[in-house]
């Protein structure tokens, strides 16, 4: 047996298991939510039930690693940093570069890092967090699992912009898309819940958290999705704007007197999407709050809504048809009146949600009524049993 760690670090938020492997037994697990505000939340569950939680400050994604590996001692969960003997890191982009899974190799840190300009919310991230894990533990099995493999099945008519093709010819500027781990996992849960084969299902899944993005997927494939060369394209998100007509960029950057293309970037990474539009909060969760009272809250949370309903309805399209619609990640998977909210505006699809079936939080289960001609799946994601999965079969 070994203990294999999987870290899932998003943009802002660090989800991660402990696992005995090959059982795929959970030893513990948590998550740090919010990471860069003032109001962390770290938690730890673990020993069937026992729960740590505290609320910090944590600003940046290596210390958010550093006290998850020192919490793990101080709780008993491991006596020492060496019962850990693999750790598998998702990685937001691969590029070309990377096609499956790798064990990571100082070559390899260096084209994560690289390819930062693919991903620059995450991968600086994931490669801080995988220098951390070296620091402490340098002799175990490291391994990136990367979001943009699924996506290496699109074809070319999906995955070619409309530009000269010597531009991704000659710099490989395409379509990559993102959340290629959750979307394949919770793509094959779908098969197990509606009792089908993987092959003869059309599905489109909407992986809805901080970051957002929607796949479709045909016999087990992923066929398109919402993000495009880097994570910043598709849907509205927390702090990304999505999809946006490149021309406003030089206009706006002359009316605000900005200089640099890379603060511009910045602004439509870091100031945009439901923060943006809000002037609140990047957090679903507090324009819920705010929405009776607070126009641009609820503006925000119309918007985001808007966004995924177009595109279940475009891949609905391309597909020719589909069979189910997933929501899976932290918005999908607890925000019951946003998931009612998106499947109103479907009815063109026969889509019904059951309100008695979607009241729920994070249960696998079908939500959608029994009338409905499309069937409506709530899927929570394990990205994490899938890298554990890729770090064992690389051992």
């Amino acid at each position: 047996m070994s203990k294999t760690m999987s870290i899932n670090a998003g943009s802002s938020s660090l989800k991660w298991k402990l696992y005995d492997m090959p059982q795929e037994t959970v030893l513990a697990s948590g998550i740090v939510e919010r990471i860069g505000l003032a109001d962390s939340i770290f938690t730890i569950d673990y020993y069937n039930g026992k729960r740590y939680e505290v609320t910090l400050a944590i600003a940046e994604h290596e210390t958010a690693v550093r006290l998850l590996l020192e919490q793990l001692i101080q709780l008993s969960i491991i006596s020492e940093f060496s019962e850990i003997t693999g750790v598998g890191h998702r990685v937001a982009a691969g590029g070309e570069s990377f096609s499956d899974s790798v064990v990571i190799t100082p070559a390899v840190l260096e084209e994560i890092q690289r390819l930062a300009e693919l991903a620059p919310l995450h991968n600086p991230a994931n490669a801080m967090g995988i220098r951390a894990f070296k620091n402490i533990l340098p002799e175990i099995t490291s391994v990136a699992v990367f979001d943009t493999s699924f996506h290496q099945t699109m074809d070319k008519t999906r995955y070619l912009y409309s530009i000269p093709m010597e531009y991704y010819k000659e710099h490989n500027v395409r379509k990559y898309g993102y959340h290629g781990t959750s979307h394949k996992y919770v793509s094959e849960r779908a098969a197990v819940l509606l009792k089908k084969p993987l092959e003869k299902l059309k599905l489109i899944s909407c992986h809805l958290g901080n970051g957002a993005s929607v796949c479709a997927i045909e016999g087990g494939k992923s066929v398109d999705t919402s993000m495009g060369f880097t994570p910043l394209a598709g849907l509205t998100m927390g702090t990304r704007s999505g999809d946006i007509d490149v021309s406003i960029l030089p206009y706006l950057m002359e009316k605000e007197s900005i200089s640099d293309i890379n603060e511009m970037i910045w602004i439509l990474n870091n100031q945009s999407g439901l923060k943006g539009i809000s002037s609140v909060s990047s957090d679903m969760r507090d324009l819920h709050a705010l929405e009776d009272s607070d126009e641009q809250a609820a503006l925000a949370l119309r918007i985001f809504e808007d966004r995924v309903k177009k595109y279940i309805g475009a891949y609905a399209a391309l597909m020719d048809g589909v069979d189910a619609i997933i929501f899976t990640a932290g918005i999908g998977e607890n925000d019951i009146q946003t998931r009612k909210n998106i499947v109103d505006g479907l009815s063109y699809l026969n889509a019904e949600l059951s309100d008695e079936r979607n009241d729920c939080r994070g249960v696998e289960r079908v939500i959608s009524s029994n009338q409905s001609a499309v069937q409506i799946l709530l899927i929570p994601t394990d990205e994490e049993v899938m890298i554990a999965r890729d770090v064992e079969r690389l051992r």
